[in-house]
């Protein structure tokens, strides 16, 4: 499909599309429209800034009008779950530019905001609902809403959803769905969690995939600095200054880091904004338009929150922290290098900690990224070292848990571990250990004793009787 025109949607859809400058359909709206018209359930693998919104949306308003019904009261017939506040209300403006022409009935249930408006909203039902998936089970739980009456299910940023912990809420929601609906399933990438949810969900879907899967986008030029930990604000702000910056986003990990690296980047005279989960949904708005508008130009977010962010321009992608999980790169560096722009990727990376973190993104992206090292020289002495004690109990993503649960296997003592005696004590003693929940009749006290002189073993080894064994390491 060369055009939107070929699609043969609509006139009310052709026309917005028209007045929107819409031509030439991205590639996941070349594949993802045709299957949709035809009633096909789709998954969808597209990095974000692929046009993912126009491939599900255009393809329901044309199949809403093709049967233009009233909603029943408190119900909607089409329902978008997406993580963040913004992302939502992203989706909701898109869904109401295609439709301007069709007098669309659409609302936003997010949190961060009073619920009561959102349910007079939803009152006489609606077409559309975009909504967040904690808000959404909060309206069903108090009889603001009902999903019986839901023809078109989409799922768009599903992994990120997964990262967020709305898996179970999600399961939730699609309990309560029509088992006769459409449903589209999005994501950046197609970890294995997600692609059985994907299969519990969907009916023989059509899959559709613009880019493989965890890959990185080919105009962001990557960068890899290797700094001391204590060194990193400054460092930031020095990068800043240096480089060429029309639009700087910064991710940390955490609520607190991000407020932390705002105060750092002022202290340095260069204004910044941070916006994330603590910040309320009237002062995100008021920093993103100023981000938007250019009059804030670096902005700090969390993952959680700059899943939303969808602005153009933005020439850099700093990760401040590098990420734990290596699908979370991928989602970052994808902020910059959109509609056709080039972009720059930096990751700072200090301690044997993130050094796992990259090799773990070098993995899954299946290249290594060139680096380079600003750390002092003392510190990149101590780094293999330390790297390789941290792999050693990393042994990869976060450390797995050693085989039956046994914390004490992966660091036993320099002597070695102790053996505990033969004798009654012991027996009582792993019986302890192995059933704590279970006592003989008439010996709780007795149980309750042995486990207060198993917490102070340490402090006072030679206090307790011979038939009581230490515990072992």
């Amino acid at each position: 499909m060369n055009s939107f025109q070929d699609f043969a949607l609509a006139d009310p859809i052709a026309r917005a599309l028209s007045e929107e400058n819409y031509v030439t359909p991205t590639p996941i709206q070349a594949q993802t429209i045709p299957l949709a018209l035809a009633g096909r359930d789709v998954v969808g693998i597209a990095q974000t800034g692929t046009g993912k919104t126009a491939a599900f949306a255009l393809p329901i308003l044309h199949r809403l009008l093709q049967n233009r019904i009233k909603p029943q009261p408190k119900t909607a017939r089409v329902l978008v779950l997406s993580p963040t506040r913004e992302l939502s209300g992203q989706i909701l403006d898109s869904f109401n530019a295609y439709g301007r022409h069709l007098r669309l009935t659409s609302t936003l249930t997010i949190g961060g905001v009073p619920m009561g408006r959102q349910v007079r909203a939803l009152m006489p039902g609606v077409e559309v609902l975009v909504a967040t998936p904690g808000r959404l089970l909060d309206l069903v739980q108090s009889n603001g809403l009902k999903l019986n009456q839901v023809e078109f299910l989409v799922l768009d940023e599903a992994d990120r959803m997964l990262d967020m912990g709305f898996i179970n809420d999600i399961r939730k929601i699609v309990a309560k769905l029509p088992v006769k609906r459409q449903t589209f399933f999005f994501s950046a990438t197609m970890p294995k969690d997600i692609a059985e949810l994907a299969e519990a969900m969907l009916r023989d879907p059509a899959r559709v995939a613009v880019t493989p899967v965890a890959t990185t986008a080919d105009r962001v030029t990557q960068r890899i600095i290797q700094v001391d930990h204590s060194n990193k604000p400054a460092f930031l702000a020095q990068l800043l200054k240096q480089e060429t910056v029309d639009r700087a986003l910064i991710f940390t990990r955490t609520k607190h880091g991000a407020d932390k690296v705002v105060k750092g980047l002022e202290r340095a005279g260069i204004r910044a904004a941070a916006i994330h989960g603590n910040k309320s949904q009237n002062h995100r708005e008021r920093v993103l338009a100023a981000f938007r508008s250019g009059e804030v130009r670096t902005l700090v977010a969390t993952d959680i929150a700059a899943r939303g962010i969808d602005v153009d321009g933005i020439s850099h992608v700093v990760n401040f922290d590098l990420p734990n999980v290596p699908e979370t790169y991928v989602h970052r560096i994808g902020r910059t290098a959109r509609a056709g722009a080039d972009g720059i990727a930096i990751s700072l990376v200090a301690g044997g900690e993130e050094m796992g973190y990259l090799r773990d993104i070098e993995r899954l992206i299946r290249m290594a990224l060139p680096r380079e090292d600003r750390r002092t020289p003392g510190s990149r002495e101590a780094a293999p070292a330390a790297a390789q004690q941290q792999q050693h109990h990393r042994g990869g993503r976060p450390a797995p848990r050693p085989h039956g649960g046994r914390s004490h296997d992966s660091a036993p003592p320099a002597k070695g571990p102790r053996r505990p005696r033969r004798g009654g004590g012991n027996k009582a003693a792993q019986q302890t250990n192995r059933e704590p929940n279970r006592s003989p009749q008439g010996g709780g006290k007795t149980e309750g004793l042995q486990g207060v002189a198993f917490l102070h073993r340490e402090s006072r080894p030679n206090h307790r009787p011979n038939n009581r064994n230490q515990r072992p390491n």
